[in-house]
């Protein structure tokens, strides 16, 4: 028998072209996660559902955008969906620049939603280029190796928020009772100096991005794929009668969801475990972060090498399920254990996103251009997660362990049976594909 490649020669410079991209988007992301925090640190004005708008405006520019990017691409070409989405991506990360002259919360949104317009492109234009450059039996295994390198990207913007920001914030010095005696003045001073901070990486981001534009503009993109063959209407009837795919683009927005949660709030989590803890014994979120993104890149290799044994659907379910554990653990158990699970659990997170996207596509051919957008439009998930999760950490005042859920799980723990919610519905999904594949 045949051995089909994952990539072939033919496409491989393509496929090392277009998997950079993955890792760029993963540093947007995960230098994004720790702002929610950091926000707070430097308005503390805002309550935590507000500083949560911090990812509502980031993931909106997802939903926003997908399908205006799928019959973008549909009507040039994947190569012109790129070049428009790194355009975005760098126009938004300069405008941090203003947002920090102005001192506005409110800009800083706007900035965050231009740049995910941009990533929105990104994405519809890339997933369904790699799932195209090769056979469609390796399709989803190339989607999922390709996927390998975002948490790459994700690893670099956390560093990047912990060494150019968390760390160089004024405000984080301050608990909330000595930054209330400050004076007007040194307050004023230190949320300029912070927001700058805050600026910083952003528009050096900006600077990279164009570079890697030039670079894409020069490059030769395969035109695969891209002849019209399906009428946007039929694209979009076919798509509705495909169980499979509709029940995906849920599954999706749980996930992302999920995700996006474990990621940001794992910064208040141990904002909470630090309250208990003498100074010598302080811990560092973001090491705990990227520490999750590390077994989330293992997992993705792990997860790409078992499916040559183990049918997509099934170790997604398997997965899924796993996740619903390490944060029932996280909620019960709470401490140090809780935080160990919390950082288990994107193991398990670590193939969903291309896996629910392989599988949501699966044998499609025209129609996976809008088919595409319907899946990026599902990370809007990122945007109302972090918003139920916030109101739930709001619900006795702006601490995170103002009241103790049953009389015991303070509301830092008790917020994470959202994320947990979100991941069973993605086992499910996986129990749904494997049992109607």
């Amino acid at each position: 028998m045949k051995k089909i490649p994952v990539v072939s020669r033919d496409y491989l410079f393509a496929f090392i072209i277009i998997t950079s991209l993955f890792a760029l988007w993963g540093i947007a992301n995960d230098l994004t996660n720790p702002m929610v925090s950091a926000f707070k640190k430097v308005m503390p004005e805002l309550s935590n559902t507000h500083a949560s708008l911090v990812q509502f405006a980031f993931y909106f520019g997802y939903f926003f955008m997908a399908l205006p990017a799928a019959l973008f691409i549909r009507k040039f070409s994947y190569k012109a969906g790129i070049i428009l989405g790194l355009s975005f991506y760098a126009v938004g990360a300069f405008l941090f620049y203003p947002a920090a002259q102005l001192e506005s919360f409110d800009f800083y949104l706007i900035s965050l939603w231009v740049i995910t317009c941009g990533l929105s492109f990104l994405e519809t234009t890339s997933n369904p280029l790699v799932l195209a450059l090769g056979d469609k039996e390796t399709a989803t295994r190339r989607l999922n190796l390709a996927q390998a390198f975002n948490p790459i990207g994700s690893l670099t913007g956390m560093l990047m928020a912990q060494v150019l920001v968390m760390e160089s914030l004024r405000s984080s010095v301050y608990t909330p009772e000595s930054y209330d005696l400050l004076s007007s003045a040194d307050k004023a001073a230190i949320r300029i100096n912070d927001l700058g901070v805050i600026s910083l990486p952003y528009i050096g981001l900006g600077v990279v991005v164009l570079v890697i534009l030039i670079i894409v503009i020069l490059t030769k993109i395969p035109a695969h794929g891209e002849q019209q063959r399906m009428g946007l209407k039929e694209s979009f009837s076919t798509l509705f009668q495909n169980k499979r795919y509709v029940l995906g683009v849920v599954a999706q927005m749980f996930y992302v969801g999920a995700q996006i949660m474990c990621w940001t709030y794992i910064y208040q989590y141990v904002d909470h475990l630090n309250t208990t803890l003498p100074a010598h014994e302080q811990i560092t979120a973001t090491w705990y972060n990227m520490a999750a993104m590390i077994l989330f890149l293992l997992g993705r290799w792990i997860g790409t090498a078992l499916m040559k044994r183990v049918v997509p659907a099934q170790l997604l379910n398997m997965f899924g399920i796993a996740g619903v554990v390490c944060l029932l653990v996280t909620i019960l158990a709470g401490g140090m254990p809780g935080l160990y699970a919390l950082v288990l659990t994107s193991m398990f997170m670590s193939i969903m996103f291309p896996t629910i996207y392989g599988i949501a596509l699966k044998d499609m051919g025209d129609e996976a251009k809008i088919g595409s957008a319907g899946l990026v439009m599902a990370i809007v998930g990122g945007s109302f997660g972090p918003l139920l999760f916030g109101t739930i950490l709001d619900m006795g005042g702006s601490g995170l362990a103002d009241v103790d859920v049953l009389g015991w799980i303070p509301e830092i723990s008790f917020a994470f049976v959202v994320p947990m919610v979100c991941l069973a519905v993605v086992a499910m999904y996986g129990n749904f594909s494997k049992e109607n594949n």
